[in-house]
């Protein structure tokens, strides 16, 4: 967190609650001018800590309300297949995310689908499909309990 100060890390909380506010808005709950916030709001954008701006869709109402984790264990290890994964896995448009692993797992799906003959497609017809998958352990989420899309900012 080298090169910003308590400022900056409460503009980046505000952002992360509701990245609509508007930089008038900003400033008035920093104390703040306009001008300031602004060239705060690029500086941080410049060096890497705001990433992009998105809305939080509802899964439910897009028909997607079955989450899965997916692990999935590789057959062999080297470079070339690991690559190849990580490359293939980005063209699955129901996996949220995508985690390489250390442990008895490889790689950690998180998944989003209509219904669980959905899953059983996706599984079957594509990520099956993958070269070198060895093992796939699903589970199903039954309550999401905490679901924090921001990230602690000490």
């Amino acid at each position: 967190m080298d090169g910003i100060d308590d400022i900056d890390k409460q503009l980046l909380r505000l952002l992360q609650q509701d990245a609509k506010l508007t930089t008038k808005e900003l400033a008035s709950q920093l104390g703040l001018t306009l001008s300031p916030v602004y060239e705060r709001i690029k500086r941080l954008e410049g060096l890497g800590f705001i990433k992009q701006y998105v809305a939080v869709l509802d899964k439910g109402l897009l028909g997607q309300p079955i989450t899965t984790f997916c692990q999935v264990s590789m057959r062999y290890h080297d470079k070339a297949f690991i690559d190849k994964f990580e490359e293939e896995v980005q063209k699955l448009e129901e996996v949220q995310e995508c985690y390489h692993m250390a442990g008895q797992v490889d790689f950690l799906l998180k998944i989003h689908v209509g219904s669980l003959n959905d899953y059983h497609d996706f599984v079957k017809y594509k990520l099956s499909q993958i070269e070198n998958i060895g093992v796939l352990n699903s589970t199903f989420v039954l309550k999401e309990i905490k679901h924090n899309l921001g990230y602690y900012i000490p």
